[in-house]
């Protein structure tokens, strides 16, 4: 029997926002694997236990490139310690920098675009030199790049909070400009059924089964519940399963065929999603952001 901690009662706590002794039993129950443990919260107490999977936690900036004739486009997360400095002028144009050079040069990873030419330097160089002059850590977390089927149309929202590159073959502008504020809005996870990672099917079947089974009712009964479970869980986290953001009652994909026109692909990014952001106290954090605007 693996020994629960304290520290893992805490990060299943901030996780789900269930209660200390709910999170310690689960954990018991899972011998402390915190993925198993979450889901068995999840069967107890519902939704709520899923609630970490939307928290943003860290700070930075999405930010992104497109060619003019739309046919080549690129997204980058670029993350540092505080909303104070994201919102500074020299990390905001550092990231858009980096966006333009992943088009530009399509890097193979991060340590590729690292080493791309930057104002006479490599992008790490002036990466560092930029942590010097601001006082944060910086990183470059993650791009991608979209050399287009149709034309993409990208989506900033909240801030540079949220970033969206959408591939649309056919249909119009006012189409294009849509979907991707509705990605945004919606934040699917895949494109359809068949694009969703087999894991998280799989954990919203061993969920659904643990409910379904707590019901009482007959095996076939029980089998079928499970099933529409698993269908309305892929219809909200599809794009093409999702009802639109201007007309719920019309799904994406129905919206798509009745305009001749289809999404090749899409991409979101959400600034610290999955990452947990260091607690510090007011009065720290006050004096953090003033040392970096002295500096």
């Amino acid at each position: 029997m693996t020994a629960i901690t304290a520290q893992m009662v805490k990060e299943l706590r901030e996780r789900t926002d269930a209660p200390m002794m709910e999170c310690k039993k689960a954990l018991t129950e899972a011998n402390g694997d915190l993925a198993k443990a979450e889901e068995i919260l999840r069967v107890r107490l519902g939704n709520k236990a899923a609630k970490a999977s939307t928290r943003i936690t860290a700070e930075g900036v999405v930010a992104t490139y497109l060619s003019e004739d739309g046919k080549l486009a690129a997204m980058v997360e670029l993350n540092c310690e505080t909303d104070f400095v994201a919102k500074n002028e020299d990390f905001q144009a550092f990231a858009k920098q980096v966006a333009e050079l992943v088009a530009r040069h399509n890097p193979a990873d991060l340590d590729a675009l690292a080493q791309l030419p930057l104002e006479g330097k490599t992008v790490d160089e002036v990466r560092r030199e930029l942590i010097g002059k601001i006082g944060e850590n910086i990183t470059i977390r993650r791009f991608v790049r979209i050399e287009a089927e149709g034309k993409v149309f990208p989506y900033i929202h909240g801030g540079s909070k949220i970033g969206v590159l959408l591939d649309l073959v056919g249909g119009d502008d006012e189409l294009g400009k849509d979907l991707a504020m509705h990605v945004a809005a919606f934040k699917p996870k895949a494109l359809d059924a068949t694009s969703v990672p087999s894991e998280l099917i799989e954990s919203e079947r061993r969920v659904a089964a643990e409910k379904a089974q707590q019901s009482g009712k007959p095996a076939n009964i029980v089998e079928k519940m499970v099933e529409g479970a698993v269908q309305k869980f892929l219809k909200e986290v599809t794009l093409l399963g999702q009802g639109f953001v201007k007309d719920d009652k019309t799904t994406v994909e129905q919206l798509l065929k009745s305009r001749g026109a289809r999404v090749a692909t899409f991409a979101l990014y959400i600034v610290g999603e999955g990452i947990e952001k260091k607690s510090t106290d007011f009065a720290a954090e006050v004096a953090a952001q003033a040392a970096a605007a002295k500096s």
